[in-house]
């Protein structure tokens, strides 16, 4: 296992989290750099279908987190 690893391992369960939002947001900004499969645009697309057809289905992304984080 590499030095980094270890570095990560010893960081609390909370730490690792907000290290892998971190992460993840700095995908985010780059979405242009993220390739889909085919599948997984088929499947995104299945997704924004349902969305458009019922809008009030499902929660928030702040309320998801909420209860997620909430449970730690």
């Amino acid at each position: 296992m590499g030095s980094v690893a270890k570095d990560i391992l010893s960081l609390s369960v909370p730490e690792r989290i907000l290290l892998v939002e971190d992460i993840w947001a700095s995908i985010a900004e780059v979405p242009e750099e993220v390739a889909l499969t085919t599948h997984q645009e088929e499947e995104l697309e299945l997704r924004l279908d349902a969305y458009h057809k019922n809008p009030d289905a499902g929660s928030p992304w702040s309320a998801v987190r909420e209860r997620i984080l909430s449970r730690t």
